[in-house]
């Protein structure tokens, strides 16, 4: 089972909030999915986010994905590490490979829980 302190999109990306703010990562099925991971592009602190909208994109030698916010808001922080170290994807989705900070504003409507979020992840096998 997932972390169930955080809501999921059907795109595998999640996110904590934390009170005022939104930590935002990928689940340890995405990087799964994914494999060999080697870009990360991630978007500037200050600029915005729109739920539901593309924030940053992930590489692997399989494929280019597009990363979808699960929140609204202004990013206030990005883990600055973590395109120079991506195997913390694989070792650490939930806590140190969060992506991005965000100051709420809102949050997508496509969001769910973690029992529902481990529904999905059936209905893809």
């Amino acid at each position: 089972m997932r972390p169930d302190d955080r809501k999921y999109m059907k795109s595998h990306e999640w996110a904590k909030t934390e009170g005022e703010f939104a930590l935002v990562g990928i689940s340890d099925y995405a990087v799964e999915h994914l494999s060999d991971l080697v870009f990360l592009d991630l978007p500037e602190v200050g600029s915005t986010v729109s739920a539901d909208e593309p924030f940053g994109e992930i590489e692997s030698v399989k494929a280019v994905s597009d990363l979808y916010a699960p929140v609204s808001g202004e990013i206030v922080e990005i883990n600055q590490d973590l395109p120079d170290d991506l195997d913390t994807l694989k070792t650490d989705p939930w806590n140190a490979g969060w992506m991005i900070k965000v100051k709420l504003t809102g949050e997508s409507p496509n969001l769910m829980g973690a029992a529902a979020y481990e529904e999905h992840l059936k209905s893809e096998e």
